[in-house]
Order: C-alpha cells, then sequence, then structure tokens
C-alpha cells in the first residue's frame, strides 16, 4: 500500500511511503481486536488491597479477663474487632483482575488494529511534526488544513518536543511514541497521523 507523504503545514507532498502489507495490509478479525482490547483494560486495573481480618492480627490470643466478675463482656482475645488493633470484620480480600494474553495474539492485534485504520483510509503519514516555537495557535490551524479533528500521533523513538508542548491544549489530539502504540488508543481514534519515523519504527517491530 502506497501513501503521500504530507507536512504538518499542508504544503506540497515530500514524496511517498510504501506500508507493508504484512504489518498494514491484514484482514481484521473482531475477536483478535476484542481480546487484546479487554486484556489491555484490565491491566491498567490496580488490584484490590486486602485488609487484616481477625485471623491476619498478631495479638496475644491468650483470654485477657476473667469470665465473671470483671463488669464487661466475656471476651477470648484482643484481636476481636470491636478492639483497637483487632482484625478488620468482613474486610476487603485481595483481588488481581488481569490475565494472560500471548504475545503473538497482542502482536497481531496490533497489526490488525493499524490495517484496520489503512483500509478505512484513516492513515495519514507526515513527514515530521515539528512546529514553529511550539505554538498551540499554529498548530491548531495545521490540523484544521490537514482536516484532523480526533486524532492520534504517533511518532519515531521519541515525541517531538514542540508538538508535544503545541498539543497539550488541544482536546483530542494525542501523540505517542512508536513504542507506546497500542490497539486501544488506535482503535478509539478517528485519525491515525504517522511520521516516516513511526513507520519504519512499527515496520522494524514486527520484522526484528
Amino acid at each position: 500500500m502506497k501513501l503521500k507523504v504530507q507536512t504538518l503545514d499542508g504544503a506540497k507532498a515530500s514524496g511517498d511511503v510504501e506500508l507493508n502489507e504484512a504489518v498494514f495490509g491484514i484482514e481484521p478479525r473482531a475477536d483478535i481486536l476484542h481480546r487484546v482490547v479487554t486484556w489491555q483494560l484490565e491491566k491498567r486495573r490496580a488490584p484490590a488491597s486486602a485488609t487484616r481480618e481477625r485471623s491476619d492480627v498478631a495479638r496475644t490470643g491468650k483470654k485477657f479477663g476473667r469470665q465473671k466478675g470483671g463488669g464487661t463482656a466475656r471476651h477470648g482475645d484482643r484481636r476481636a474487632p470491636i478492639f483497637i488493633g483487632g482484625g478488620k470484620a468482613h474486610g476487603q480480600r485481595a483481588r488481581t483482575f488481569g490475565h494472560s494474553l500471548n504475545k503473538k495474539v497482542r502482536a497481531l492485534g496490533l497489526k490488525m488494529a493499524l490495517s484496520a485504520k489503512a483500509q478505512g483510509g484513516a492513515i495519514t503519514v507526515l513527514d515530521s511534526l515539528d512546529v514553529a516555537d511550539g505554538k498551540t495557535k499554529a498548530l491548531a490551524g495545521h490540523l484544521a488544513k490537514l482536516n484532523l479533528g480526533k486524532a492520534l500521533f504517533i511518532d519515531g523513538e521519541a515525541i517531538n518536543l514542540s508538538f508535544a508542548k503545541a498539543s497539550a491544549n488541544l482536546i483530542g489530539v494525542d501523540v505517542l511514541p512508536a513504542v507506546g502504540a497500542n490497539v486501544y488508543d488506535i482503535l478509539r481514534a478517528d485519525s491515525l497521523v504517522l511520521t516516516r519515523a513511526a513507520v519504519e519504527a512499527l515496520e522494524a517491530r514486527f520484522n526484528g
């Protein structure tokens, strides 16, 4: 698949780029994409912290008072929930929500997400993400010319600092390095914008 390489300011295209069919040209499968997105969102969840119950508290189990005549209830040890320092009654238990997913399935899901955007005509390739002086107003004008609204920008090994600064206050504009490309962010964006360096990094990621 061949796409024109554009510039951010909307000037004349600077050549073409050939997208690898093994990465951008495979047939997407909804079940694979669903599995990867579910795995990714579950991995974001933090495990629930556990509280110490009566059996977990390190206090003496010795009977601390007389059975009768003390004027209080007949308690057996200090670990009871009614005492300060005792175990919590019906406390929350530790839970983990993540599950494992084969690396090959994860890689296949990313290829399918990229291919889905390519087949839908939602991929734009830019020469670079340089923004003059990192001005937000200038970047907003460039995006309007390119007709890019809610878009995910993927750069090379590192994010362009001027673009990151200029896009910080723009709603719907996200930017990631190539190593951070993931299925969830790609699918939720209306448009996917790649730099030349991003295309090379993504193809090398799968071919390596």
